[in-house]
């Protein structure tokens, strides 16, 4: 057995890349070569991993992104793709890299935080971090009559459509300014191509691009992405049609003009802070922009 290296930020590395996504395949069922090969991994999505020859063994990757509380930018870290070969596990390894992690970004940033599994819960407070509640928001919302006209579905298998959605994601406005998050465009396009690639729909009057999912008389709204500030009474409407009486948002919505509820939501989320950063209360991170 050769010994273990440790290596960072290796995308340009053919044997490495590809040894790294067949193991994100085999743990967690992702896909990273699509997302790769059209240019959605930029430097700010950053593995740290331990290798063994050409064979990545264990892996923590960091993303670089931005909050937005209340208007105002703060730097933040995103933990994911935390995984271990098989083979390799119960060595330390993965406590390893997010020594190194926290070694690295030590004075540079506001917030570092990831989206745990219940395996794993007893694993980051040893690093600082600690559970976060977060909140589900919804809305009752009375069907109308109004012509379902103005929305085309996009197809991420065409490429003016996929152009037209990485422009949305590189230059939108944060879908919420009491909480929201930017500089997250690869993230978004992940889960345009991976999760999301069958609801994904331009709205053309509004200019904006909406990402939901409807089932009987409730609708699930994941994102709305613009470049400029949208008016959401002019948009549900449209998206509902004249069946739905139940919308959730899968983030934190700040529209003028609707009436929302909330809801405990137990996501796993863990949360790091530097200085006197206080994580916002009953906010919803962003579902598009979870790694």
């Amino acid at each position: 057995m050769q010994e273990l290296l440790f290596t960072k930020d290796y995308k340009n590395n053919e044997a490495l890349r590809e040894s790294f996504f067949e193991l994100a395949t085999n743990t967690f069922g992702l896909n990273f070569e699509n997302w790769y090969q059209k240019g959605y991994w930029s430097e700010r999505y950053i593995p740290f991993s331990f290798v063994e020859g050409d064979q990545v063994v264990a892996n923590v990757s960091v993303n670089l992104l931005e909050f937005i509380i209340n208007g105002e930018k703060k730097q933040a870290i995103q933990i994911g793709t935390v995984m271990t070969h098989p083979e390799y596990r119960k060595r330390g390894l993965s406590a390893s890299l997010m020594n190194k992690v926290l070694e690295e970004y030590e004075n540079k940033y506001d917030f570092m935080y990831l989206f745990a599994n219940d395996t794993v819960l007893d694993f980051y407070p040893k690093f600082g971090f600690k559970p976060v509640e977060e909140h589900l928001f919804s809305m009752d919302f009375t069907p109308s009559q109004f012509e379902h006209t103005g929305i085309r579905k996009l197809n991420v298998n065409q490429a003016d459509d996929l152009r037209l959605i990485h422009k949305f994601a590189s230059e939108r406005m944060p879908v919420s300014q009491r909480f929201g998050t930017d500089c997250t465009q690869g993230i978004l396009m992940y889960y345009c191509l991976n999760v999301f690639s069958d609801d994904i729909y331009y709205l053309e009057n509004e200019n904006a691009i909406a990402i939901y999912k409807k089932e009987n008389n409730h609708m699930d709204i994941f994102d709305i992405i613009s470049i400029q500030e949208v008016n959401i009474q002019d948009i549900l409407p449209k998206l509902a049609g004249i069946d739905t009486e139940n919308i959730t948002f899968h983030f934190t919505p700040d529209y003028e003009g609707i009436d929302v509820k909330s809801t405990i939501s137990h996501d796993g989320l863990f949360v790091r802070t530097k200085g006197e950063n206080l994580y916002p209360v009953q906010v919803k991170h962003p579902i598009t922009s979870i790694a």
